[in-house]
């Protein structure tokens, strides 16, 4: 054990450091190194369920012949396997022959583990004198903790500084395909690297204002992008891809690793995205470059359209099992729906294909202040097809429902079981204007209206439809006799 003064000890430590650095640069001294100084450009276009492409294009000097090619600050969640480097000035003359994508990140924590079985020698500070000691030790085990053998004993925990001899060579401090490779030329080229990666996410969101009236609402869509890849991507061409793309999820297992969120988020000011066709998905194209930093969230533009007619919908809907058996009184006070549908048609100032999401409703209230009313989740969504929202359930406006009658009826025919039932439903309204409730009742097997006192509309093959008005602070009875057959 060696007892050193503090200023001897300064001396050592700061040699130490100087060799660490010395050996780190010395590790991959034959490496030709790329980093983000070299970039020209890059693209990138994000799909859906975190998945990426990247074209990271960069000017390189390499030497003719055989090159070791450290392209670094890459993603940390790079596929591997789907990485492609190209030439774009000397293509013929090109040649890869191996890659490593070295992803373990250089760490305190990592350099430990990377000393398990090796030798390192530890700075000790002595509590009451200040006299710094230099003990040579073995890393035993780093599980759960730090295990070394000192001298004849063995200590656990960090009992002072660690100083390592080396950098090893399979730790970087960034994330780094390694490509060995032959060149025809030792001019600068453009190499151009595309890969997929996880790690890089986006989704739509949706804002939505109601008129006063509820005729017409003002819609904007926002698109959140969120990049946890390890890398920043600077000034980067940005397309986002709307669709569902088969992926093999055998492979996107690779991608699983442990991220830390960041609550970082940019607001952007960007215009509309360009929309296109892309084979059986949509392609949406910012038309400027925009920065996507590592551990962010950011917000672009999507969309911007204004006053598209709405229609809003009351809506009470039954179940099928009612007409099954004998029930009596199935409930009062039943929730009845509150829905807004408009059509996505250029007619109604709209008429664009719009990415799956999320769409909030707002609406001012009497002092002009703006509420939130409502949420739903809208999936791909073409154009010239209707957008339907369900709101929540109206306050104002309830029904009373029971059954009135169930016989069992001769079965004729092909038949084996036919009953009838009948139903009553009483419709109010608290509000001062008169509104108009669907009433939508599914009903198996075959069926015919018996009587009712309002007239139905069959909508689909298990399927009848009320359309009943409801006058202000009142109430409306729909009832009828149906016949279902088995």
């Amino acid at each position: 054990m060696k007892r050193l003064n503090s200023k001897a000890s300064f001396v050592i430590i700061l040699l130490a450091t100087l060799l660490f650095g010395a050996v780190s640069a010395s590790l991959h001294a034959d490496e030709v190194k790329s980093t983000l100084n070299d970039q020209k450009e890059v693209a990138v276009t994000i799909y859906n369920d975190q998945l990426a492409l990247v074209k990271d294009l960069r000017s390189i000097r390499l030497d003719s012949g055989f090159n070791q090619l450290a392209f670094r600050e890459v993603s940390a969640l790079m596929r591997p396997e789907t990485a492609l480097l190209r030439s774009l000035d000397y293509p013929k003359d090109f040649r890869l022959i191996e890659q490593n994508f070295d992803f373990d990140l250089l760490t305190p924590q990592k350099l430990l583990e990377k000393y398990v079985g090796k030798k390192v020698r530890i700075v000790k500070l002595h509590p009451t004198t200040g006299v710094e000691t230099i003990e040579e030790g073995q890393v035993l085990s780093v599980n759960n903790g730090v295990v070394l053998r000192i001298g004849d004993r063995i200590e656990t925990g960090v009992p002072g500084r660690i100083i390592y001899a080396e950098v090893p060579a399979n730790l970087r401090d960034r994330p780094t395909l390694v490509i060995s490779l032959e060149s025809g030329s030792s001019k600068k080229q453009d190499l151009q690297l595309s890969y997929l990666t996880g790690g890089l996410g986006w989704k739509a969101d949706y804002v939505v204002e109601l008129n006063a009236t509820d005729e017409f609402v003002d819609l904007t869509g926002w698109v959140t992008l969120t990049n946890h890849s390890g890398t920043t991507y600077k000034n980067a061409k940005l397309q986002l891809v709307a669709g569902d793309v088969n992926q093999v999820r055998q492979d996107m297992r690779m991608l699983q690793r442990e991220m830390v969120m960041s609550k970082s988020m940019a607001m952007g000011s960007a215009p509309a995205m360009v929309e296109e066709g892309l084979f059986e998905y949509h392609l949406y194209t910012l038309q400027r470059p925009t920065t996507i930093s590592n551990n962010q969230s950011k917000q672009v533009s999507l969309l911007n359209a204004t006053k598209i007619p709405v229609k809003k919908e009351f809506l009470l809907k039954g179940q099928d099992y009612y007409y099954w058996g004998s029930y009596g009184a199935i409930g009062q006070k039943l929730k009845v729906g509150v829905f807004v549908e408009f059509a996505n048609k250029e007619e109604s100032n709209l008429g664009m294909p719009l990415p799956k999401g999320v769409v909030r409703v707002y609406k001012n209230d009497k002092s002009g202040n703006l509420q939130f009313v409502g949420e739903d989740r809208i999936d791909h969504t073409p154009k010239n097809e209707k957008i339907r929202l369900k709101l929540g359930d109206a306050f104002d406006v309830t029904a009373d429902k029971k059954q009135t009658n169930f016989k069992k009826v001769a079965a004729l025919g092909k038949y084996k079981q036919a009953y009838t039932a009948s139903f009553e439903i009483v419709l109010k309204n608290a509000k001062d204007e008169e509104i108009e409730v669907m009433v939508q009742e599914p009903i198996p097997g075959d069926w015919k209206m018996k009587n009712e006192s309002y007239s139905h509309e069959k909508v689909a093959a298990g399927m009848a439809q009320w359309k009943v008005k409801v006058p202000a602070e009142g109430k409306t009875v729909l009832s009828y006799e149906v016949l279902v057959r088995y």
